[in-house]
């Protein structure tokens, strides 16, 4: 293992309220990088200067993203952002794990396996809680846990130090701005539904959508117990250390520790899990060493994987394509906030309406082409061992 003190020491702009933001600094911690998160952890003047260089490096577009994306497709996070000298930044907590990977002058322990099958089952899982994960837990915090989450309270006093007041602001303003997206985020509520809270921060239905809460409940429920069935026979998702598959499960996941009923939940449905999840915020996960390897426990978190992630996406690739043939240019929040790029799907045998999203047609063209790019053994191999691979198609198509 490295010295920590000859590793650059990274910069997080971001909130501790943000799965990305857990996301990443697990993966700093197991990494051995020392970090700060601003603005919470700086002062408010070098935030201030830091903020102007973030801002002025968006806009010029120069903020960086390991591997590049297509510009056109990709699309910038409101946060976290990562930099190792405060001038040039980064975005994407998956990029961040390669990031450190290259940066790392030792291999013994890398965040993505060298082995190809481990390596696609574990980008598989990172883009599965990525993307379809946060719409669970983004439900979960504002439906579930609409009369208990801390998450206005939280953010607001990270920024505390920031501006005179602009803590204040954001623990009144950001909880009604996030509720207002759930649907955007794939939680629509049935009509009339009541959370028992002000009407700012009641879950919204929306005219046209089909209600998705019981698909959301019943997915988070099918991960908790595949997560629950692997950490009950094994220290990681992949074996006997951390990767970046447990990084983003972690992040994901670890969300909701603050936001009340959905973490008495967790720990109720999913006792080891929920202890996986303190370890990890503890930074227990640091130092972990051991074999990786493909197990029979892992079946169940594939499996839910392929029934919600994996048709997603491909419906989502081909709902971008049919609109972008037909000339479509909007996408994206901005299309959905004006009614465009729509289209109607269904997971598990759930109706639904989204939007099409052009970061996740990428996400869904590189997992095809890591497919793609194993050896044919290596397919047999994992088709062989679970089942579920077979039927997902990666093809990049639907």
């Amino acid at each position: 293992m490295q010295d920590p003190m000859t590793l650059p020491t990274i910069t997080f702009w971001g909130l501790i309220a943000s799965p990305y933001q857990l996301k990443m600094q697990a993966l700093a911690d197991f990494a051995g990088h020392r970090w700060q998160r601003w603005p919470d952890q700086g002062s408010a003047l070098a935030g201030l200067a830091l903020l102007r260089r973030l801002r002025r490096a968006l806009r010029k577009a120069q903020v960086e993203r390991m591997p590049a994306r297509f510009p056109d497709m990709d699309e910038y996070p409101s946060v976290p952002f990562y930099s190792f000298d405060r001038k040039q930044f980064f975005y994407d907590s998956s990029g961040l794990a390669l990031h450190l990977d290259q940066l790392a002058a030792e291999q013994d322990a890398p965040l993505l396996p060298q082995d190809p099958a481990l390596r696609f089952v574990c980008s598989l899982i990172d883009e599965a809680f990525d993307e379809f994960g946060l719409y669970m837990v983004h439900h979960n915090r504002w439906v579930t846990s609409a009369k208990t989450n801390r998450m206005g309270e939280i953010s607001g006093g990270e920024f505390n130090t920031l501006l005179p007041g602009l803590g204040r602001l954001l623990t009144r303003k950001l909880p009604a701005r996030q509720v207002r997206r759930c649907p955007y985020l794939f939680s629509v509520a049935p009509a009339g539904f009541d959370a028992g809270v002000a009407p700012a921060l009641t879950p919204p239905a929306r005219d046209g959508f089909p209600p998705t809460h019981d698909l959301l409940d019943q997915a988070w429920r099918q991960y908790l117990a595949a997560m629950e069935g692997i950490l009950t026979q094994q220290p990681y998702l992949l074996g006997d250390r951390f990767t970046l598959a447990d990084a983003s499960a972690y992040g994901q996941l670890s969300m909701n520790l603050v936001d009340g009923l959905a973490a008495e939940l967790i720990e109720e449905l999913a006792p080891a899990t929920y202890a996986w999840l303190c370890a990890i915020r503890d930074g227990k996960h640091i130092g972990s060493r051991g074999d990786l390897y493909l197990s029979e426990p892992l079946s169940a978190l594939l499996e839910a994987i392929t029934e919600t992630f994996v048709p997603l996406m491909q419906q989502n690739a081909a709902a971008y394509q049919a609109n972008k043939d037909s000339g479509e240019t909007l996408f994206n929040e901005a299309a959905f906030n004006r009614d465009r790029s729509l289209y109607d799907g269904e997971l598990q045998g759930h109706p639904f309406r989204a939007v099409a999203k052009s970061f996740q047609v990428v996400v869904w063209q590189d997992l095809c082409e890591a497919w793609q790019g194993l050896d044919t053994a290596t397919q047999q191999q994992l088709e062989q061992r679970y089942a579920c691979l077979a039927d997902a198609k990666f093809s990049g198509t639907s």
